[in-house]
């Protein structure tokens, strides 16, 4: 764990070495609570995609990052070369673009299976994207946190919507203090084991 360590952009470039070398056998890395930025993260990518990452956890809450990030982050997850399963972005400014940019990595190759998404400043339109990538057959995604974000009551009835499909595996949702009880109501398709 690094977590809180006053670590910056330049760290990254050395953990990333780190995970791109054959004798790493790291499989679980708290970064969260560091000023690593943007420009950090996209240096930390660079070993997310190396075929000697082993890397499955990547806690990166309250790193100071912005939706600038979410397109090398998406890139990362669609490598082939990623074992990445379980992605904590939490209380960074991504907004519903970067949700946009991070969705388009779940594609057949991403092997992500939690994505943290607490406090990062999504509204509802990031709602209709997300539930567009759990209607794909391609999501991998078991276990989302949309906790502490403004999605309101029509986010949550788009939200709805991926949440029934029949290609939708999500089973856990966090969800802060939203009113899920329309959705429940009509859900008895839903795959959820814990709302």
């Amino acid at each position: 764990r690094l977590n809180s360590c006053d670590l910056t952009e330049k760290s990254c470039d050395i953990v990333a070495s780190a995970l791109q070398s054959s004798n790493s056998p790291l499989r679980d890395l708290d970064l969260s609570y560091n000023n690593l930025g943007d420009s950090g993260v996209e240096l930390l990518c660079a070993g997310l995609m190396s075929p000697n990452c082993k890397l499955q956890r990547l806690g990166l809450n309250n790193c100071e990052l912005t939706q600038k990030c979410c397109n090398i982050v998406a890139s990362a997850l669609q490598s082939s070369n990623s074992p990445l399963r379980d992605l904590d972005l939490s209380y960074n400014n991504l907004g519903d673009s970067g949700v946009e940019l991070l969705c388009a990595g779940l594609s057949p190759n991403c092997k992500l299976q939690r994505l943290g998404l607490n406090s990062c400043n999504l509204t509802e339109k990031s709602c209709d994207i997300v539930a567009s990538a759990l209607q794909s057959s391609n999501s991998p995604l078991r276990d989302l946190d949309l906790s502490y974000n403004n999605l309101g009551d029509s986010g949550v009835e788009l939200l709805c919507a991926g949440l029934m499909s029949p290609n939708c595996k999500l089973q856990k949702l966090g969800h802060g203090k939203m009113d899920w009880t329309l959705c429940c109501k009509r859900g008895k398709d839903m795959h959820l084991k814990r709302l």
